[in-house]
């Protein structure tokens, strides 16, 4: 007894440390402000709150990135959709969520599955409001919860240890159709989420949850509703002036849907969104001409507590174009006109790059990065793009550049601080002949308010400007190395494109792109000589890399392949071929296994 009661006080020290530990590797708001510092996971969509995508590893470098080769596979399950998430990776656990919403974790060495939740999303009810593909684009992790969007309107909480169901909210629901295809970012304790709804009647909206509860703690609109019933916020009654009332744009429901692009910076306490295309698509069917069309096509701050904006930036007033808004924005410290900026930029759907302050939202810089028709350019005073009175088309169609699909979409970007670049993934020839309905009639599954299928050109384009489309094969796709600063290419190579895969990047003087195709492949970061390529078999629907670490050897992991599709509107990655959906996770000098089969 006296041995055993000796012994307490080491066991009682076990147990301390133990839990300590424990208590130590769990998120909070401390950990996602440090999140990427080390590498070794992997805890938010952009690796830390700025959405850089950029790791300090180093153990993959240039030297040796070519013996990389696969480590292990993991069937993620039945498919019908493209895999476009972004898995997340914490105290040796990857974590991922498949194009209808399941939910899994697995070991990060070996891929043996930890556990699996399905949240039963009654697809054929649901595919047919669908906007643009069953995709879902990420998670979020916190205070030892996994946070899993549900394509059909809801977000879960989930115990990050066993997937237990913790709470429920309903975003939105499908009928009056919304739904949720965007990875959810945690800030000071709430889950902030967005809506889907592009080219339907909806009404664009973004809201921020208590991640302790579920309970709702605001909701920002992004564009005015029905003015007889009031404004919710100042920042309402200040857009509503900005639409045609005789147009009565509310019974289409006004766009600006969130889908995307979020940062979050937490010493200024603000949220950052992109957000979506006026609806319908021409102004001739919802304002006038000269009508701005505010909170559509824009980046938005909006105050982490209170939900107010903060303030605005209109990247495409009164936007003609489908030029959402909503593409990656990445913060960082630039050296510009001899001092240093907080910065938030961004490579728009419209082909120009944006360096905007993020704490006042003045406009800084913009320039294209690919081949442009609509605009002569930006004012570089105002920020106004400065368009051509071509592109402001009617019922004669007319071809321009880019079109609807983007020069870049969602196809996540990465900002490397020691080469100073920003790599895009880029459509470098993309085109859409638009022309206004003279009677626009909504419809389902053709909302947007032009002609479909598109006609012939009758009108001559306007004149181009911006970077030339790359000539021969693979040439409509390629990854950009963009200096923020100057607003200049420094390299591009052909492959990929706007839609599917991404980029990352690392210390190692590497940035990795996964293509369409289903190709891995890695670059020098700083000259953009080709290092890597490998064809993970998948060739379909597949979803940008990331990194980390764990037990000292650093991997590569990506998602991928869309399964069979039944009932269409798969959206990007569509395929006749069923490329079963698998994560894929390579090393150096790796022995290939395949592990963890659900």
């Amino acid at each position: 007894m006296k041995a055993l009661w000796l012994a307490c006080p080491v066991f009682v020290i076990l147990f301390v440390a133990v839990s300590s530990g424990q208590q130590a590797a769990r998120i909070d708001d401390a950990a996602l402000t440090r999140a990427g510092r080390t590498g070794d996971d992997w805890l938010t969509y952009g690796i830390n709150q700025a959405e850089t995508r950029f790791s300090p590893l180093t153990e993959i470098n240039a030297s040796n990135v070519s013996r990389l080769s696969l480590a292990w596979s993991y069937d993620v399950g039945s498919g019908g959709g493209g895999q476009e998430a972004t898995p997340l990776v914490s105290n040796g656990t990857i974590y991922g969520i498949t194009n209808w919403s399941v939910v899994f974790a697995v070991d990060a060495r070996t891929g043996k599955e930890k556990w699996r939740w399905d949240p039963q999303v009654n697809q054929a009810t649901v595919r047919p409001e669908i906007c643009c593909g069953v995709v879902n684009r990420g998670i979020a992790l916190y205070s030892g919860m996994v946070f899993a969007p549900v394509i059909d309107g809801r977000l879960h909480a989930l115990d990050a240890n066993t997937g237990r169901p913790m709470w429920e909210a309903r975003v939105a629901y499908p009928q009056d159709h919304f739904t949720i295809t965007m990875a959810p970012r945690i800030a000071r304790g709430k889950v902030i989420i967005g809506v889907s709804g592009g080219d339907r009647t909806t009404r664009g909206f973004f809201d921020a949850y208590d991640a302790a509860t579920g309970r709702r703690a605001w909701r920002f609109y992004t564009v005015p509703g029905d003015p007889s019933k009031g404004f919710e916020n100042e920042a309402m009654r200040k857009a509503a002036a900005t639409w045609d009332i005789d147009k009565e744009w509310w019974k289409y429901g006004g766009g600006g849907a969130v889908w995307d692009g979020m940062a979050f910076d937490p010493e200024a306490g603000l949220v950052y969104v992109g957000t979506g295309n006026a609806q319908p698509w021409t102004f001739h069917h919802r304002s006038s001409k000269d009508k701005d069309n505010l909170y559509a096509a824009s980046i938005l701050a909006v105050d982490v507590d209170t939900g107010q904006l903060r303030w605005y930036y209109q990247v495409v007033p009164g936007d003609n174009w489908d030029f959402d808004s909503v593409q990656h924005l990445i913060l960082a410290d630039l050296p510009i006109g001899g001092r240093t900026r907080k910065v938030i930029m961004q490579a728009n759907k419209n082909a120009f790059f944006y360096v905007i302050d993020r704490l006042t939202g003045e406009f800084i810089s913009a320039q294209p990065f690919s081949y442009v028709t609509w605009a002569k350019g930006i004012d570089q005073k105002t920020g106004r793009p400065i368009v051509n009175e071509e592109a402001f088309y009617g019922t004669e169609a007319i071809l321009i550049q880019p079109g609807g699909g983007g020069a870049h979409n969602w196809s996540p970007m990465a900002y490397n601080p020691t080469t100073g670049l920003v790599y895009i993934p880029t459509s470098t020839n993309n085109s859409f002949s638009y022309a206004a309905e003279p009677k626009y009639e909504p419809q389902p599954g053709r909302m947007t308010g032009t002609v479909r299928p598109a006609p012939t050109p009758v009108r001559p384009p306007p004149p181009a400007i911006g970077p030339k489309p790359i000539e021969g094969p693979g040439g409509r796709g390629a990854l950009v190395a963009w200096d923020p600063v100057t607003q200049q290419m420094r390299w591009r190579n052909p492959g990929g494109g706007g839609i599917g895969g991404g980029a990352m990047t690392t210390a190692g003087n590497l940035v990795f792109q996964v293509l369409g195709d289903g190709r891995l492949l890695a670059y020098s970061a700083d000259k953009g000589a080709k290092l890597l390529e490998i064809q993970t078999g998948l060739s379909s629907g597949m979803g940008p890399p990331i990194t980390y670490r764990v037990d000292g050897k650093q991997y590569v992991a990506l998602m991928g392949g869309v399964g069979t599709v039944t009932l269409g509107n798969a959206g990007p990655g569509n395929s006749a071929t069923p490329f079963l959906p698998k994560l894929l996770v390579f090393g150096i000098d790796a022995a290939g296994s395949t592990s963890g089969q659900p």
